[in-house]
């Protein structure tokens, strides 16, 4: 018979720790992922940090040796590179009914699975996600979006809160006519 292996306390800890912020994180992106879904957009926005960064790099398809080049650095050219104000702006179209591209409104499922602690500072907390967004519009159109995000998440009082969002889909070509959704 082997000997079992002897487990610290302070391991047990802050492997429970880890458990429960892990279940926390998924729950926030489950309960993010309904809003959008329910077009519940004022109350996405309480999720939001004041200071959030929402960015998606266009994707490129290079040799192995431009690698570096496969998606469009910060400050270069992107499908989003929004603050709050601007989704505030995104948001407050949608309820004017002047939004062409969301009259009528996209029905979407958002999917978010693969959720992997990578970076702990602070109260920040940055996860890995893989994400599959559906979109059914009008009476035939569908599009798929998949690919990855990087989301990093702050304790605010109490309470965690988005303050980046980098999503980095696998696709090159964005077939969908417009990029109306929430990521």
């Amino acid at each position: 018979m082997s000997a079992s292996k002897s487990v610290s306390p302070e391991a047990v800890e802050t492997s429970t720790q880890r458990m429960l912020l892990q279940f926390e994180i998924e729950q926030f992106l489950y309960r993010e992922a309904r809003l959008l879904d329910e077009r519940c957009f004022d109350e996405w926005l309480t999720l939001l940090s004041d200071d959030i960064h929402y960015w998606m790099p266009i994707r490129r398809t290079v040799t192995r040796d431009n690698i570096d080049l496969e998606f469009t650095k910060p400050g270069g050219m992107s499908y989003f590179d929004d603050n709050k104000t601007d989704l505030v702006l995104r948001i407050e179209k949608l309820a004017t009914g002047f939004s062409w591209a969301e009259d009528p409104p996209s029905r979407t499922r958002h999917f978010v699975s693969n959720v992997e602690i990578t970076a702990l500072a602070g109260d920040e907390v940055t996860v890995n996600v893989a994400f599959h967004l559906y979109r059914s519009r009008l009476e035939s159109l569908t599009d798929h979006f998949v690919g990855r995000r990087e989301d990093t998440l702050r304790r605010v009082e109490g309470a965690l809160r988005l303050c980046r969002r980098h999503i980095f889909c696998d696709h090159t070509i964005v077939r969908a006519t417009n990029l109306s959704v929430l990521f």
